[in-house]
């Protein structure tokens, strides 16, 4: 009897391990295979004595980050911008999820879906050029709107206050679809019956939304934060160096951590400062993660992650 549990079992579990390999050996080569380099951060690298052979300079990269005057601004811009593309990005991505799901019956829902994924799937190297058509300097869209309007143009390439709701925008035109759709597949799993009580109490449609539907994506929210707030001290790199076509004039908005490491590889060419401030980026991203999971779970344990 057991031995035909255990072939029953290995048969129904041969192929969902099947899946799940090429996933394993991509996070092991792209995750774990690269953790022995992260001593490079307590290195002064040399290119001719290789990662072992390098000098150690124990914490002295870490030390450059910190004084270095740009740090608090990129520190800043990071953490802000997250905050910003979290908050903004979770509730329009809800929105679009609860009005996908109430209007399903009078429009084509796939046709939908693809146009709200469309933005998803463009390279960063396409919205940059997709943001320059509409804020070119002298031929934008967006210029030759003020000038049919009686205003000056805008150089918007030199006018930093302008990029924070630049950004915010691009940020979440591009990945409010694949967020949404997300969202809708928790909002189409949720019991009927119980919008049907809903109605059959009198409640009306933003009822429904509030009593229904946002409890039942209560989980489905925690868990897409907290895997968000994991990755706060990371940003979208093509967001912050090739959508603003790397204009120095607004560097003070648009410089973040990430920024930061790939100019100091490409510039500078000093390997070692970059790791440091990658493997801080891991670092305060864990210990933020464990923290934001134990208010969770002081709050809600059946909603931590862990």
């Amino acid at each position: 009897m057991k031995k035909k549990r255990l072939k029953k079992f290995d048969r129904k579990t041969m192929v969902l391990y099947a899946m799940m390999l090429p996933g394993l050996i991509y996070l092991f080569i792209n995750c774990y295979m690269p953790l022995p380099g992260l001593v490079i951060a307590f290195k002064k690298f040399n290119y001719a004595k290789g990662i072992w052979g390098s000098p150690w300079v124990g914490l002295k990269n870490f030390i450059y980050l910190f004084k270095s005057p740009d740090t608090f601004n990129m520190i800043r811009n990071t953490l802000g911008y997250n905050f910003v593309f979290i908050l903004l990005g979770n509730i329009l991505a809800v929105a679009i999820a609860i009005m996908l799901y109430f209007l399903q019956g009078k429009m084509n829902k796939k046709v939908y879906q693809t146009v709200i994924l469309i933005p998803y799937l463009l390279s960063t190297v396409i919205v940059s050029y997709v943001v320059y058509a509409f804020l070119g300097q002298e031929s934008g869209i967006l210029n030759n709107l003020l000038v049919s309007l009686g205003k000056d143009k805008i150089s918007w390439y030199t006018e930093a206050k302008y990029w924070p709701v630049i950004l915010t925008l691009v940020y979440l035109w591009k990945n409010f679809g694949y967020s949404s759709i997300l969202y809708y597949a928790t909002v189409v799993g949720i019991d009927t019956s119980l919008y049907e009580a809903a109605m059959t109490d009198g409640a009306n449609r933003a009822k429904q939304v509030w009593h229904v539907t946002l409890p039942g994506l209560k989980n489905t929210i925690i868990t897409v934060t907290l895997l968000q707030v994991g990755k706060i001290f990371f940003t979208d790199f093509g967001l912050f160096y090739q959508v603003p076509m790397r204009s120095g004039l607004i560097s003070s908005v648009t410089d973040t951590l990430d920024v930061f490491v790939y100019k100091n590889l490409t510039q500078l060419n000093d390997i070692g400062r970059a790791a440091a401030a990658g493997f801080l980026q891991s670092v305060l991203g864990f210990i933020l993660i464990l923290i934001v999971n134990m208010i969770v779970r002081r709050i809600d344990k059946e909603s931590a992650l862990f």
